[in-house]
């Protein structure tokens, strides 16, 4: 499958490129135009910003809400992920300080489709999700929320679509470079350097960026543990006090992209588009942690004698390599019978990762050290071939129809081993000390496994058929689509027995969608939505393998024959513009979920004996989501501030499931998320400044076992930018500047009955906190 996937992306991708180069020779350079016909902006344009720029009015269809790189730069970005907290609806459930897997309406980010250049792309998550903070955002053009889904692009859009639209050719003329760094309340400083040059080449233009991103992240967590909860013992911190866990948690890494764009746009009805992007990421993580028999006091590491006596010590280093490519060739044709699109594209992610943790137990007769190593390597590789056709119906109707199709293979390699001994009297201290002894030099790495359902492989071919009928009447736009797709999945587990290691499913669906928009006045518009959607099964609930004690004592056994989870999903938005600039918006929304994937009791006895059971994900009930957004976007000329742009949104969210222990809602969505703030331009010195607040609610997850609740503290942000002639500006913002805190709550159990009971194995606050960060950012235009 692999060889296959590599020749057919290699041979359509040259295919469509020489023929693209063809093309080109067989053309002349375009002539001039004048400023009002050439939308390319100047690099000066882009680093000098002389208005407040505001929420684009979008155009399409299909309700969109479109940001432009330049809404975000002002607070300087790193990442599409942290763009992305200033827009409605869209939570996260990282750590402190990070933005990575984009939770739009607050749903997990496996029912968010994520899309660069409306292409989807491979990661490493078991989801299928993409990381949003592999993408730097000095790579952006524009940000497009896709609140519903068309029959033009994949049907994997449950919670809705988030494209980051990456610049052309056609976007700038000249470039820039910025060069700058951010501080960290440790003292730790990290370089940023980047540069973007677009212009003319032959018939076309060309257009490179190159970024080099130093990513750094000093977090300190605590947790405190007892035996039993609120729930049962108001005074469970006396009389159920078990242990506590101090621990540092470090995150430093760089990030090394780059991105090229070639475009044609010819006379003669031929346009062409080459374009790439890189990313590569070398990052460590390092924790460490010390458990303690008191909440406050710290001693050395003896037996349990007196109070505060160190129980463990646990050492843990991550190093993580990831990279991710992304190749596509485009070519429109403009003929007699319509317009022809062709698109190839090939996309890999591959993340490798090499672990360890080395822990001794003080909290035993003889203490003893455990070593575990575990090396994690995952390559996503996906391509796909599209054709389009356009033609017109009539004087103000255009029918589309197209083919899609797609080759995915995800190889997974996943082995591990420990070693434990008890340590010697001479050498009872902590890990530090003990590391540098003869007794751990001599420990080896020879005897690597792969963990339950580590090593696999999983194949996917798709096939999609689509069509769509678009039109306007007046002050009406509308769109019916219809979208087809039919996947085969073959999964391979080396990890299980020969009888049972390869599976394969087939599900197919008919995905309708229909949008509307009306010109209620020049100033007013209704956009009305419904559509069909799906999200396809987690690859890690799809394995065949059986991983003992997975939930609490619970053994958890995949399901490959696991179908797809649908929604009916209907939005209603209203939008008025404000002024010349400004925009307001309400949008509602509804999802009627099918097909929920739940992870349900077989009720065959686990392997840990009698009230354990062997779990398994299971197509099981139904579930709604629901909810209203809002966004302002709008200079406050009619209060006197010309020179003042504001910005605010608030997205109130909710949702319902039944599961075994009664209602809930989608798992860890938030109540609510809003952020407001404000960019006042000083015109009589070049300079500006702003600040945004951004809050997101509480969310609660419930598994088997366990059950989490998150909360989140505020986030401020402040920045200063100077302007100095017609092409430098130098920018400082503080980010975190309130210190954000991340709160969770984890109720554990052992068993089914114990959860039902609420009695519990275990309950733990954890909390982890950042400090501020500091950034210096200078542009200068050429």
């Amino acid at each position: 499958m692999k060889t296959k996937l590599s020749l057919l992306a290699g041979a359509s991708f040259v295919t469509l490129c020489l023929s693209a180069a063809i093309s080109a020779s067989a053309q002349t350079a375009p002539a001039a135009t004048t400023e009002e016909e050439d939308p390319i902006l100047r690099a000066e344009t882009v680093v000098v910003q002389g208005e407040i720029t505001y929420r684009n009015r979008s155009e399409e269809t299909v309700q969109t809400l479109e940001y432009g790189q330049d809404y975000f730069q002002r607070f300087e970005p790193l990442t599409a992920g942290d763009a992305l907290k200033r827009v409605p609806s869209v939570t996260f459930l990282s750590d402190v300080i990070e933005s990575d897997g984009a939770r739009l309406r607050g749903l997990d980010p496996g029912y968010t489709q994520i899309l660069i250049n409306g292409e989807k792309v491979p990661g490493s998550n078991a989801d299928r999700s993409f990381f949003l903070d592999r993408i730097p955002a000095e790579l952006i053009d524009r940000v497009e929320i896709v609140r519903s889904s068309s029959a033009r692009r994949s049907g994997d859009a449950l919670a809705g679509t988030l494209n980051i639209v990456l610049r052309d050719g056609y976007e700038l003329d000249g470039g820039y470079i910025r060069v700058g760094g951010l501080a960290f309340d440790d003292g730790e400083f990290k370089e940023s350097l980047g540069g973007v040059y677009g212009g003319a080449v032959g018939p076309g233009r060309l257009l490179l960026g190159a970024n080099l991103q130093g990513r750094y992240n000093p977090k300190l967590k605590s947790s405190q543990r007892f035996g039993d909860s609120p729930e049962n013992n108001p005074t469970f911190r006396v009389d159920d006090f078990d242990n506590r866990e101090d621990q540092t948690d470090t995150r430093d890494g760089t990030d090394y992209s780059f991105n090229a764009d070639y475009s044609i746009d010819s006379d003669d009805g031929t346009d062409i588009n080459l374009s790439g992007f890189y990313v590569k990421t070398e990052r460590t993580e390092d924790e460490r942690s010390f458990e303690y028999d008191d909440p406050t006091a710290i001693t050395g590491p003896v037996r349990r004698a007196v109070a505060g006596n160190l129980l463990t010590d646990n050492a843990n280093l991550n190093e993580i390599n990831q990279e991710n490519y992304s190749l596509r060739a485009v070519v429109e044709e403009e003929w007699a019978a319509g317009e022809t699109t062709l698109k190839v594209g090939l996309a890999n992610f591959d993340e490798s990762q090499y672990e360890t943790e080395d822990e001794i137990d003080f909290d035993r007769t003889t203490p003893r050290y455990t070593g575990d190593l575990t090396i994690v390597g995952i390559v996503d590789e996906e391509f796909f071939g599209e054709f389009a056709h356009e033609i017109e119906t009539g004087d103000n109707t255009e029918f589309e129809f197209g083919l899609f199709y797609q080759v995915k293979q995800r190889d997974t390699d996943i082995r591990t081993q420990r070693n434990r001994f008890n340590v010697p009297v001479a050498l009872r201290n902590t890990w530090d000390q003990f590391s540098n002894n003869p007794e751990v030099a001599r420990i080896g790495w020879t005897n690597l496994q792969p963990v339950v359902g580590g090593l696999s492989q999983i194949d996917e071919e798709r096939f999609d058929g689509f069509a769509v009928l678009n039109g306007e009447s007046g002050p009406l736009a509308w769109e019916a689509g219809l979208r087809y797709e039919n996947t085969t999945v073959d999964i391979t587990d080396l990890t299980v027995a020969p009888a049972d290691r390869a599976t394969n499913n087939n599900f197919s669906f008919l995905l309708p969608s229909a949008h509307l928009k009306y010109d209620v006045t020049a100033a007013d518009r209704i956009s009305a939505s419904v559509a069909r959607t799906v999200r396809r099964p987690n690859f890690d609930f799809i394995s065949p393998a059986l991983l003992e004690a997975e939930l609490g004592d619970n053994d958890l056994l995949g399901n490959p024959d696991l179908e797809p989870e649908s929604a009916w999903g209907a939005d209603l938005g209203y939008e008025r513009r404000l002024g010349s600039a400004g925009v307001f918006g309400v949008n509602l929304f509804y999802r009627d979920v099918k097909d929920l994937v739940e992870v349900a009791n077989t009720g065959v006895e686990g392997s840990e004996g009698p009230g354990t059971f062997v779990l398994q994900p299971q197509n099981t009930g139904d579930g709604s989501v629901y909810g209203i957004e809002l966004d302002l976007s709008t200079p406050l000329t009619v209060v006197g501030l010309p020179n003042t742009g504001a910005f605010a949104n608030f997205s109130w969210l909710d949702s319902d499931i039944e599961d075994g222990f009664g209602s809930r809602r989608f798992n860890d969505q938030s109540e609510f998320v809003y952020n407001f703030g404000f960019i006042h331009d000083l015109v009589a010195l070049d300079a500006a400044f702003g600040a945004t607040y951004r809050k997101q609610g509480d969310a609660f997850g419930r598994v088997i076992g366990e059950e989490i609740t998150t909360s989140y503290g505020a986030d401020l942000e402040v920045f200063i930018e100077k302007r100095l002639g017609d092409s430098f500006t130098i920018r400082a913002v503080g980010s975190n500047l309130l210190n954000g805190s991340k709160d969770e709550v984890f109720n554990k159990f052992t068993t089914i009955q114990d959860q039902i009971d609420r009695s519990f194995d275990e309950y733990e606050l954890e909390s982890e906190e950042a400090g501020p960060v500091f950034q210096l950012m200078a542009r200068y235009a050429f």
